[in-house]
């Protein structure tokens, strides 16, 4: 489980907050390359917000947002 403390978070934050990227500036190229999913929908928006019980998937490596 992936634990926030605000109302959500962004994927490209998330990618970093789980070291998939180490800076914000490598988001753009990730979402395009990894195959990640939210709630079993694939996703390629560094945008996208993620809000607490969403499950999000990163080359098959399962989190829950918390």
């Amino acid at each position: 489980m992936v634990k926030i403390t605000t109302d959500f978070i962004t994927l490209g934050q998330f990618l970093k907050l789980t070291d998939w990227i180490q800076s914000g500036g490598q988001a753009k190229v990730a979402v395009k390359e990894l195959n990640i999913t939210v709630n079993e929908i694939k996703e390629n928006r560094r945008g996208r917000k993620l809000f607490k019980e969403d499950q999000v998937s990163v080359e098959d490596k399962k989190y829950t947002i918390g």
